[in-house]
Protein backbone atom coordinates (compact mmCIF):
# COMPACT_ATOMS: atom_id res chain seq x y z
CA UNK A 1 0.00 0.00 0.00
CA UNK A 2 1.05 3.46 -0.50
CA UNK A 3 -0.69 7.15 0.10
CA UNK A 4 -1.40 9.45 -2.31
CA UNK A 5 -3.54 12.57 -2.02
CA UNK A 6 -4.41 11.34 1.70
CA UNK A 7 -5.97 8.38 -0.34
CA UNK A 8 -4.92 4.25 -0.20
CA UNK A 9 -3.83 2.75 -2.99
CA UNK A 10 -2.66 -0.71 -3.29
CA UNK A 11 0.09 -1.93 -5.80
CA UNK A 12 -0.43 -2.13 -9.54
CA UNK A 13 2.12 -4.46 -10.78
CA UNK A 14 2.13 -4.29 -15.08
CA UNK A 15 3.76 -7.21 -16.70
CA UNK A 16 4.08 -6.52 -20.38
CA UNK A 17 6.16 -5.17 -23.34
CA UNK A 18 8.58 -2.37 -23.69
CA UNK A 19 9.32 -0.85 -26.83
CA UNK A 20 10.76 1.86 -29.01
CA UNK A 21 8.00 3.67 -30.93
CA UNK A 22 8.96 5.14 -34.25
CA UNK A 23 6.39 7.23 -35.50
CA UNK A 24 6.67 8.49 -38.81
CA UNK A 25 3.67 10.96 -39.44
CA UNK A 26 2.25 10.65 -43.51
CA UNK A 27 -1.25 12.38 -45.14
CA UNK A 28 -2.39 8.87 -45.45
CA UNK A 29 -1.04 4.99 -44.91
CA UNK A 30 0.16 4.01 -48.25
CA UNK A 31 -2.08 1.45 -50.60
CA UNK A 32 -0.13 -2.48 -51.23
CA UNK A 33 2.85 -1.26 -53.63
CA UNK A 34 2.42 2.30 -53.29
CA UNK A 35 4.92 4.56 -51.34
CA UNK A 36 4.45 7.64 -49.07
CA UNK A 37 6.93 10.48 -48.52
CA UNK A 38 6.08 11.18 -44.76
CA UNK A 39 5.96 14.63 -43.03
CA UNK A 40 8.36 13.89 -39.94
CA UNK A 41 9.30 11.28 -37.83
CA UNK A 42 9.73 11.34 -33.72
CA UNK A 43 11.22 8.33 -31.37
CA UNK A 44 10.12 7.75 -27.73
CA UNK A 45 9.17 4.98 -25.44
CA UNK A 46 6.17 2.76 -25.79
CA UNK A 47 4.82 -0.98 -25.92
CA UNK A 48 2.20 -1.47 -24.33
CA UNK A 49 3.29 -2.73 -20.93
CA UNK A 50 5.11 -0.06 -20.02
CA UNK A 51 2.68 2.81 -21.47
CA UNK A 52 -0.04 1.25 -19.22
CA UNK A 53 2.66 1.81 -16.04
CA UNK A 54 3.52 4.93 -17.05
CA UNK A 55 -0.03 5.68 -17.26
CA UNK A 56 -0.88 4.63 -13.94
CA UNK A 57 1.91 6.19 -12.17
CA UNK A 58 1.44 9.78 -13.30
CA UNK A 59 -2.33 9.71 -11.85
CA UNK A 60 -0.29 8.85 -8.67
CA UNK A 61 0.16 4.68 -8.69
CA UNK A 62 1.97 2.91 -6.84
CA UNK A 63 3.33 1.01 -10.05
CA UNK A 64 6.23 -1.70 -10.78
CA UNK A 65 6.94 -2.66 -14.14
CA UNK A 66 7.74 -6.58 -15.08
CA UNK A 67 9.39 -7.19 -18.52
CA UNK A 68 12.71 -7.02 -20.74
CA UNK A 69 14.96 -4.46 -22.27
CA UNK A 70 17.57 -5.04 -24.55
CA UNK A 71 21.14 -3.94 -23.31
CA UNK A 72 21.31 -0.89 -25.73
CA UNK A 73 20.58 2.70 -26.05
CA UNK A 74 16.86 2.14 -26.44
CA UNK A 75 16.61 -0.16 -23.75
CA UNK A 76 18.63 2.80 -21.21
CA UNK A 77 16.00 5.77 -22.41
CA UNK A 78 13.09 3.25 -21.54
CA UNK A 79 14.42 2.68 -18.33
CA UNK A 80 15.00 6.13 -17.61
CA UNK A 81 11.88 7.26 -18.92
CA UNK A 82 10.07 5.12 -16.62
CA UNK A 83 11.99 5.63 -13.47
CA UNK A 84 11.46 9.09 -13.89
CA UNK A 85 7.68 9.05 -14.03
CA UNK A 86 7.60 7.34 -10.79
CA UNK A 87 7.62 3.38 -11.79
CA UNK A 88 9.84 1.02 -10.54
CA UNK A 89 11.78 -0.80 -12.68
CA UNK A 90 13.61 -3.46 -10.45
CA UNK A 91 12.09 -6.09 -12.15
CA UNK A 92 13.34 -5.11 -15.88
CA UNK A 93 15.75 -7.50 -17.23
CA UNK A 94 18.71 -6.35 -19.17
CA UNK A 95 19.38 -9.04 -21.87
CA UNK A 96 22.16 -9.15 -23.96
CA UNK A 97 21.04 -11.40 -26.84
CA UNK A 98 17.61 -9.37 -28.43
CA UNK A 99 17.77 -6.21 -28.73
CA UNK A 100 14.79 -3.56 -27.42
CA UNK A 101 11.34 -3.67 -29.07
CA UNK A 102 10.66 -1.19 -31.36
CA UNK A 103 7.45 -0.46 -33.04
CA UNK A 104 6.76 1.02 -36.40
CA UNK A 105 3.75 3.76 -36.33
CA UNK A 106 2.52 5.09 -39.25
CA UNK A 107 0.31 8.05 -38.04
CA UNK A 108 -2.25 9.44 -40.65
CA UNK A 109 -3.52 13.66 -41.08
CA UNK A 110 -6.47 12.49 -39.11
CA UNK A 111 -4.62 11.25 -36.46
CA UNK A 112 -5.36 7.44 -36.80
CA UNK A 113 -2.74 5.27 -36.69
CA UNK A 114 -1.29 1.46 -38.03
CA UNK A 115 1.74 -0.30 -35.82
CA UNK A 116 4.03 -2.87 -36.27
CA UNK A 117 5.65 -4.43 -33.65
CA UNK A 118 9.31 -5.74 -33.43
CA UNK A 119 9.28 -7.83 -30.27
CA UNK A 120 12.59 -8.13 -29.82
CA UNK A 121 14.09 -8.59 -25.66
CA UNK A 122 9.80 -8.90 -24.99
CA UNK A 123 10.21 -12.09 -26.67
CA UNK A 124 13.07 -13.40 -23.74
CA UNK A 125 10.15 -12.63 -21.04
CA UNK A 126 9.36 -16.46 -19.29
CA UNK A 127 6.17 -17.72 -17.85
CA UNK A 128 8.65 -18.86 -14.99
CA UNK A 129 9.57 -15.50 -14.42
CA UNK A 130 7.07 -13.54 -14.59
CA UNK A 131 4.97 -15.46 -12.22
CA UNK A 132 7.42 -15.66 -9.57
CA UNK A 133 7.72 -11.63 -9.61
CA UNK A 134 3.94 -11.45 -9.30
CA UNK A 135 4.11 -14.20 -6.40
CA UNK A 136 6.20 -11.73 -4.60
CA UNK A 137 5.12 -8.40 -5.29
CA UNK A 138 1.47 -8.54 -5.96
CA UNK A 139 -0.64 -9.13 -2.34
CA UNK A 140 -4.34 -9.17 -1.29
CA UNK A 141 -5.87 -5.76 -3.14
CA UNK A 142 -3.36 -5.49 -5.69
CA UNK A 143 -3.63 -4.75 -8.94
CA UNK A 144 -1.85 -7.16 -11.89
CA UNK A 145 -2.20 -5.78 -15.66
CA UNK A 146 -1.52 -7.95 -18.74
CA UNK A 147 -1.62 -7.06 -22.42
CA UNK A 148 -0.87 -9.50 -25.54
CA UNK A 149 2.22 -8.20 -26.44
CA UNK A 150 3.81 -11.14 -25.24
CA UNK A 151 3.38 -15.05 -25.54
CA UNK A 152 -0.16 -16.89 -24.36
CA UNK A 153 1.84 -18.83 -21.40
CA UNK A 154 3.30 -15.88 -19.81
CA UNK A 155 0.19 -14.23 -19.79
CA UNK A 156 -1.74 -17.38 -18.29
CA UNK A 157 0.95 -17.91 -15.61
CA UNK A 158 1.07 -14.37 -14.78
CA UNK A 159 -2.71 -14.26 -14.22
CA UNK A 160 -3.20 -17.81 -12.29
CA UNK A 161 0.06 -16.30 -9.84
CA UNK A 162 -2.12 -13.39 -9.20
CA UNK A 163 -4.97 -15.41 -8.57
CA UNK A 164 -3.08 -17.15 -6.05
CA UNK A 165 -1.63 -14.06 -4.47
CA UNK A 166 -4.99 -12.56 -3.96
CA UNK A 167 -4.65 -9.96 -5.84
CA UNK A 168 -7.30 -8.68 -8.84
CA UNK A 169 -6.18 -9.35 -12.94
CA UNK A 170 -6.68 -6.47 -15.86
CA UNK A 171 -5.93 -8.47 -18.85
CA UNK A 172 -6.43 -6.45 -21.82
CA UNK A 173 -6.36 -8.51 -24.93
CA UNK A 174 -4.51 -6.43 -27.05
CA UNK A 175 -3.81 -7.40 -29.81
CA UNK A 176 -6.10 -10.12 -29.76
CA UNK A 177 -4.56 -13.51 -28.84
CA UNK A 178 -6.39 -16.77 -28.22
CA UNK A 179 -6.00 -17.32 -24.36
CA UNK A 180 -6.45 -20.71 -22.38
CA UNK A 181 -10.23 -20.22 -20.96
CA UNK A 182 -9.41 -21.00 -17.60
CA UNK A 183 -7.24 -17.95 -17.76
CA UNK A 184 -9.52 -15.07 -19.28
CA UNK A 185 -12.14 -16.13 -17.39
CA UNK A 186 -10.33 -14.82 -14.21
CA UNK A 187 -10.46 -11.70 -16.05
CA UNK A 188 -12.08 -8.76 -13.85
CA UNK A 189 -12.01 -7.16 -16.09
CA UNK A 190 -11.30 -8.28 -19.75
CA UNK A 191 -10.59 -5.18 -21.34
CA UNK A 192 -10.97 -5.05 -25.48
CA UNK A 193 -11.60 -2.62 -28.10
CA UNK A 194 -14.49 -3.13 -31.14
CA UNK A 195 -12.09 -5.14 -33.11
CA UNK A 196 -10.46 -7.66 -30.28
CA UNK A 197 -13.83 -8.35 -29.17
CA UNK A 198 -15.19 -8.84 -32.70
CA UNK A 199 -12.10 -11.48 -32.96
CA UNK A 200 -12.96 -13.14 -29.03
CA UNK A 201 -16.95 -13.72 -29.90
CA UNK A 202 -16.57 -14.02 -33.85
CA UNK A 203 -18.85 -11.13 -34.60
CA UNK A 204 -18.98 -7.76 -35.43
CA UNK A 205 -18.87 -5.39 -32.20
CA UNK A 206 -18.55 -2.14 -33.98
CA UNK A 207 -20.58 0.92 -32.30
CA UNK A 208 -22.11 1.11 -28.77
CA UNK A 209 -25.04 -1.04 -29.62
CA UNK A 210 -23.30 -3.83 -30.05
CA UNK A 211 -20.73 -3.37 -27.76
CA UNK A 212 -24.05 -3.48 -25.48
CA UNK A 213 -25.89 -6.82 -27.28
CA UNK A 214 -22.30 -8.68 -26.91
CA UNK A 215 -21.95 -7.75 -22.60
CA UNK A 216 -23.68 -10.52 -21.96
CA UNK A 217 -21.28 -13.11 -24.25
CA UNK A 218 -18.35 -11.13 -22.67
CA UNK A 219 -19.51 -11.92 -19.35
CA UNK A 220 -19.22 -15.80 -20.54
CA UNK A 221 -15.55 -15.56 -20.30
CA UNK A 222 -14.59 -13.08 -17.75
CA UNK A 223 -15.83 -11.40 -14.41
CA UNK A 224 -16.25 -8.35 -15.57
CA UNK A 225 -15.78 -6.63 -19.13
CA UNK A 226 -14.89 -3.55 -20.85
CA UNK A 227 -15.13 -2.78 -24.65
CA UNK A 228 -13.67 0.50 -26.18
CA UNK A 229 -14.94 2.36 -28.82
CA UNK A 230 -12.74 5.14 -29.48
CA UNK A 231 -14.57 8.85 -29.94
CA UNK A 232 -17.37 6.63 -28.56
CA UNK A 233 -15.96 6.27 -25.29
CA UNK A 234 -16.66 2.67 -23.67
CA UNK A 235 -19.22 0.39 -22.45
CA UNK A 236 -18.53 -2.29 -19.37
CA UNK A 237 -20.48 -4.87 -17.39
CA UNK A 238 -19.64 -7.06 -14.36
CA UNK A 239 -21.25 -10.27 -13.08
CA UNK A 240 -21.74 -9.14 -9.72
CA UNK A 241 -21.86 -5.66 -8.04
CA UNK A 242 -22.22 -2.65 -9.93
CA UNK A 243 -24.39 -3.17 -12.72
CA UNK A 244 -24.16 -6.89 -12.49
CA UNK A 245 -25.00 -8.65 -15.96
CA UNK A 246 -26.07 -5.36 -17.32
CA UNK A 247 -23.87 -3.11 -19.65
CA UNK A 248 -23.52 0.84 -19.11
CA UNK A 249 -21.94 2.72 -21.59
CA UNK A 250 -19.95 6.13 -20.77
CA UNK A 251 -19.62 8.30 -23.81
CA UNK A 252 -16.20 10.48 -24.58
CA UNK A 253 -15.27 13.95 -23.73
CA UNK A 254 -15.42 15.85 -27.15
CA UNK A 255 -11.45 16.61 -28.19
CA UNK A 256 -11.41 19.57 -30.22
CA UNK A 257 -8.26 18.65 -32.18
CA UNK A 258 -7.33 14.86 -32.52
CA UNK A 259 -3.09 15.07 -32.71
CA UNK A 260 -2.37 11.01 -32.82
CA UNK A 261 -4.64 8.45 -31.34
CA UNK A 262 -1.32 6.35 -30.84
CA UNK A 263 -1.29 4.37 -26.92
CA UNK A 264 -4.91 6.13 -25.91
CA UNK A 265 -6.12 2.54 -25.05
CA UNK A 266 -2.95 1.84 -23.13
CA UNK A 267 -3.82 5.34 -21.14
CA UNK A 268 -7.16 4.30 -20.39
CA UNK A 269 -5.76 0.69 -19.24
CA UNK A 270 -3.15 2.51 -16.87
CA UNK A 271 -6.11 4.96 -15.78
CA UNK A 272 -8.81 2.03 -15.08
CA UNK A 273 -5.79 0.15 -12.94
CA UNK A 274 -4.87 3.12 -11.18
CA UNK A 275 -8.84 3.84 -10.75
CA UNK A 276 -9.30 0.34 -8.79
CA UNK A 277 -6.21 0.34 -7.29
CA UNK A 278 -7.92 3.39 -4.41
CA UNK A 279 -10.89 1.87 -4.03
CA UNK A 280 -13.25 2.66 -7.03
CA UNK A 281 -16.26 0.71 -8.52
CA UNK A 282 -15.63 -0.45 -11.94
CA UNK A 283 -17.96 2.02 -13.58
CA UNK A 284 -15.97 5.13 -11.87
CA UNK A 285 -12.86 3.38 -13.30
CA UNK A 286 -14.34 3.37 -16.24
CA UNK A 287 -15.20 6.96 -16.47
CA UNK A 288 -11.53 7.82 -15.48
CA UNK A 289 -10.35 5.49 -18.07
CA UNK A 290 -12.21 7.31 -20.93
CA UNK A 291 -11.09 10.59 -19.52
CA UNK A 292 -7.60 9.49 -19.52
CA UNK A 293 -7.90 8.05 -23.12
CA UNK A 294 -8.84 11.36 -24.52
CA UNK A 295 -6.62 13.38 -22.68
CA UNK A 296 -3.88 11.68 -24.25
CA UNK A 297 -5.29 11.83 -28.26
CA UNK A 298 -4.22 15.66 -27.67
CA UNK A 299 -0.56 15.15 -27.77
CA UNK A 300 1.97 13.23 -30.13
CA UNK A 301 2.90 9.44 -29.31
CA UNK A 302 1.69 7.74 -26.43
CA UNK A 303 3.56 7.95 -22.82
CA UNK A 304 4.36 11.92 -23.94
CA UNK A 305 0.99 12.79 -23.99
CA UNK A 306 -0.16 11.09 -20.95
CA UNK A 307 -2.23 12.80 -18.08
CA UNK A 308 -0.81 13.56 -15.01
CA UNK A 309 -3.22 13.75 -11.77
CA UNK A 310 -3.92 17.49 -12.26
CA UNK A 311 -4.62 17.43 -15.27
CA UNK A 312 -7.85 14.60 -14.63
CA UNK A 313 -8.68 16.15 -11.11
CA UNK A 314 -8.20 12.91 -9.43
Amino acid sequence: MCQAGGVEHSRIVVVGSANQDYLVRVPRTPRPGETTLATGMTKQPGGKGANQAVAAARLGGDVHFVGAVGRDDDGAVILRGLATDGVSVDDVQIVDAHPTGLALISVDADGENSITVVSGANATVTAERASGVVSRLAGPGAIVVVQAELPAPVIEATVHAAQGAGARVIVNLAPYLPLAPAALALADPLVVNETEAGQLLGSDVSDVDAALAAMPRLLEHARSAVVTLGGAGAVWASREGDGAGAGAHVPAPQVADVVDTTGAGDAFVGAVAFALSRGDDLGKAVALGVRAGSFAIGGVGAQRSYARAADLDV
